[in-house]
C-alpha cells in the first residue's frame, strides 16, 4: 500500500480541498494573481532595506501608492509600475505564460 504524500505547500493543500469546483478554483487563481505581485514588491523592498516612503520617492509616487501595491487585495497592478519599482530596486521584471493542466483550461 502506497503511503499518502504529506505536504506543507499551501497551494497543494488547497488544491486537494477544492477538488473539481471550477468556480472556486477560478476565484482562488485570481486572488493568487493579485497577491503575488504584492508579496514580491514587499519582499524586494524589505530586502533593499527601504521604507514604503523611501521606495515611493525612488519610483516617483506616493507612500500610499506603494502601500496599495503591497496589498494582496489590490487588483490594479500594472506592468509599467512593476518595471519602475524593479528599476528602483536594481531588479528586472520577468513575465511568463505557464500552461495550465488540461482540466483547468476553461475560462
Amino acid at each position: 500500500m502506497k503511503a499518502k504524500r504529506r505536504t506543507r505547500n499551501a497551494v497543494e493543500i488547497l488544491g486537494r480541498m477544492i477538488g473539481d469546483d471550477r468556480e472556486l478554483r477560478r476565484r482562488i487563481d485570481q486572488e493568487t494573481v493579485n497577491s503575488r505581485p504584492a508579496s514580491m514588491i514587499y519582499a524586494a523592498r524589505e530586502r533593499a532595506g527601504l521604507t514604503q516612503r523611501e521606495l515611493a520617492e525612488l519610483v516617483g509616487t506616493t507612500q500610499s501608492a506603494i502601500a496599495r501595491l503591497e496589498s494582496a487585495d489590490y487588483a490594479g497592478h500594472s506592468l509599467s509600475m512593476l518595471v519602475r519599482i524593479a528599476k528602483a530596486l536594481g531588479a528586472r521584471v520577468e513575465v511568463k505564460l505557464v500552461p495550465l493542466p488540461k482540466r483547468r483550461r476553461t475560462a
